[in-house]
């Protein structure tokens, strides 16, 4: 029966709560995915909690639905927690709907769900368009025989993992051996002066003979990393250093099947399904410019059909299940470079990169990659550094989430090491950053958080009851990505939901007064601590200023252009390399390059002492990250580019520009 005809009869207690769960059910997926149910019976029918994105597989699913009927079509999109199923006539799909509605099924790790259904006039999803492999890229499949496979894996001795102290400090999650040379995790290279006695596994010498006869690979490589991984457990997405290895690298999988994840500078992504005993080759694009990584997760999308196209997932959500993970090992291949890179991706190549200094971005692309090396790739190298300066929260945003109704939902955006994430136990906080590193500390702390790129954050619109945005989006390099961060921030808002943004000001000096980054540089007499030589705004602000006040937002709506233009005059660098700023001084121009001195090994001391001069340190030990500081009033003209918020308040914090906005209805 459909919702109107059940008000007619008196329902059971257990009927009522089913219906209230049906009608939720209903409106979320009008608000979350835009899929509207209609009152009555059609052949179409979307399955709420019954999607790949819950853990329900194709082959588990279609059993039920065909109970009540023939199924004409069960399309299940990718990630998403629901499906769609189209009977044969509208008869059938009304069966269902009476038949299955609140009933409780086992998804493919053997928890209890329960099914809502709803009728839709059709099935509604985003065509996902059909993609192509990486350039460079090759798939080759049933390229080593399972006698070979059981030779490979009994090859590799695990129990000398006890003496391995670079497994110790550096994986969690997997088992690794290496042969040839030993990879160090902490700078991602290998120590080509000292060379691992014994060579690669004697199995391995004569399947690579073979590959090298067939033309599968050029290069006979010289080192091999093995490894291990459980169901659930993941690598982070990465670029193997580009000085460390020769052009091409090579993964074997063995054990079982598994979907890595490429993902380029422009954002695309491709999922690539790497089959049992195949291998993987890496060159050109792919080896130097395309991120690759495994999503921890115990279930992969893949073609129900078992037909990868090559290694790719399909978009034919007509024909996606679900994949149970196995235990996983792979062999990775890598020829050791012993000469500088010439590859001709000279702006992200460590070995070309030191030869100029980074210029003012002038399209996307440039700035993508600006960002990626002067802001990603510098705080996955500080963070543990960067972590033990960040301790104290500012007043002011603790003032904003202690006033938020008890069980909002937050989105902390770029929450660095999480100091954020605890302040209010009466919201749900959830925390993302785009370094691994720092989410690691994170989650050491107990906190929820996870990685992602704050232009797309993956969390439902209208999820969360506010959002923080706390010193990340002075780090895109232009103002169209500065403008695609806020909309980002918004769209994540339920209609009335509150967002706080927090950017470094170019006005250091304000109503008279300078800010602690500026008086920083006084040193009672005395004293023997010295100033950290960044210990920037961020790290410095400890109580509330009596400078802080509201400012009234302009009723002109501005464009990006507009934004672009509201910049301090004769400040801002245009087609120019980017200067280095003097930490501890008023801002000469907009966009700079601002020094972080790293203190200890790999940037993970868990105490660090305050540093000198910046002449004093190991140049090696300098990382510069890329910065937009705002003039007055840009924070602000950036907001009102979006025609859906409005700007509650916008003050000035010692040192930082900050708006509070409001998500319109």
């Amino acid at each position: 029966m459909d919702i109107h005809h059940q008000n007619n009869f008196k329902l059971s207690k257990t009927e009522k709560k089913s219906l209230r769960k049906q009608i939720k059910a209903r409106n979320t997926l009008l608000r979350h995915e835009g899929i509207e149910a209609v009152s009555y019976a059609t052949q179409n029918l979307v399955v709420a909690n019954g999607g790949l994105g819950n853990g329900v597989s194709r082959k588990r699913l279609l059993p039920v639905l065909e109970q009540c009927g023939s199924v004409d079509a069960l399309l299940m999109p990718p990630n998403k927690p629901y499906s769609f199923v189209r009977y044969k006539t509208a008869e059938e799909s009304r069966k269902a709907y009476d038949t299955l509605n609140g009933q409780e099924i086992a998804d493919d790790l053997g928890q209890k769900i329960i099914l809502y259904l709803n009728f839709v006039e059709k099935a509604q999803w985003k065509e996902l368009r059909l993609q192509a492999l990486p350039p460079g890229l090759v798939v080759i499949e049933e390229i080593v025989s399972s006698e070979e496979e059981k030779m490979l894996l009994e090859s590799i001795n695990w129990t000398e993992d006890k003496d391995n102290k670079n497994f110790q400090k550096s994986l969690k999650h997997r088992r690794v051996r290496h042969f040839g040379y030993e990879f160090h995790y902490e700078n991602n290279n290998v120590d080509k002066e000292k060379p691992l006695p014994g060579g690669l596994p004697d199995v391995c010498e004569s399947i690579l003979e073979k590959w090298l006869k067939e033309g599968y690979i050029k290069h006979k490589p010289d080192q091999l990393t093995v490894n291990q991984y459980e169901p659930g457990h993941g690598i982070p997405a990465h670029i193997d250093t580009h000085s460390a290895f020769e052009d091409e690298i090579l993964s074997l999988s063995l054990g079982s099947e598994i979907v890595m994840d490429f993902k380029n500078l422009e954002g695309i992504t491709v999922q690539v399904m790497l089959p049992c005993r195949s291998l993987l080759v890496m060159t050109g694009e792919s080896r130097y410019l395309w991120t690759h990584g495994i999503t921890p997760r115990k279930f992969d999308t893949v073609q129900a059909s078992g037909h990868y196209n090559s290694g790719i997932i399909t978009s034919d959500i007509g024909d996606l299940t679900l994949s149970k993970r196995g235990v996983r090992t792979s062999f990775t291949f890598r020829k050791v470079r012993h000469t500088p890179c010439n590859c001709s991706y000279s702006s992200v190549c460590d070995s070309q990169r030191k030869e100029t200094s980074p210029s003012f971005p002038e399209n996307a692309k440039e700035a993508s990659l600006l960002e990626q090396e002067y802001v990603h790739r510098v705080y996955e190298k500080i963070a543990g550094h960067f972590s033990s300066t960040r301790h104290t929260p500012w007043p002011c945003i603790v003032e904003f989430l202690k006033a938020l109704p008890s069980g909002s939902i937050v989105a902390d955006i770029g929450c660095g090491n999480g100091k954020y994430l605890g302040i209010n136990k009466d919201l749900y906080m959830i925390g993302c950053d785009r370094s691994q590193n720092l989410v690691d500390i994170c989650r050491e702390r107990q906190f929820q958080a996870f990685i992602c790129d704050a232009l797309a954050v993956p969390m439902r619109s209208g999820f969360c009851d506010a959002c923080i945005s706390i010193a990340v989006i002075h780090h895109f390099a232009t103002a169209e990505r500065r403008v695609a961060a806020v909309q980002e921030l918004v769209r994540l808002l339920r209609p009335g939901g509150k967002a706080l943004i927090y950017v470094w000001a170019m006005e250091q000096e304000y109503t008279n007064q300078k800010s602690k980054y500026l008086r920083g540089k006084r040193i009672s007499p005395g004293k023997k601590e010295k100033i950290n030589s960044d210990a920037s705004v961020e790290g410095l602000l400890v109580e509330r200023v009596p400078d802080v006040g509201s400012r009234d937002s302009a009723s002109s709506v501005p464009s990006v252009s507009d934004v672009q233009e509201r910049r301090c005059k004769s400040r801002q660098v245009t087609n120019s390399e980017l200067p280095v700023h003097t930490n501890r001084t008023s801002f000469h121009s907009q966009d700079v390059l601002v020094p972080w001195h790293l203190k200890g090994n790999s940037g993970k001391d868990k105490a660090v002492e305050p540093f000198g001069p910046v002449g004093s340190h190991d140049p090696s030990s300098i990382f510069h990250r890329y910065y937009h500081v705002f003039c007055d009033g840009e924070l602000e003209a950036a907001c009102q580019t979006l025609s859906n918020v409005s700007i509650l308040k916008s003050y000035y914090d010692q040192g930082n520009w900050c708006v509070i906005l409001q998500k319109s209805d």
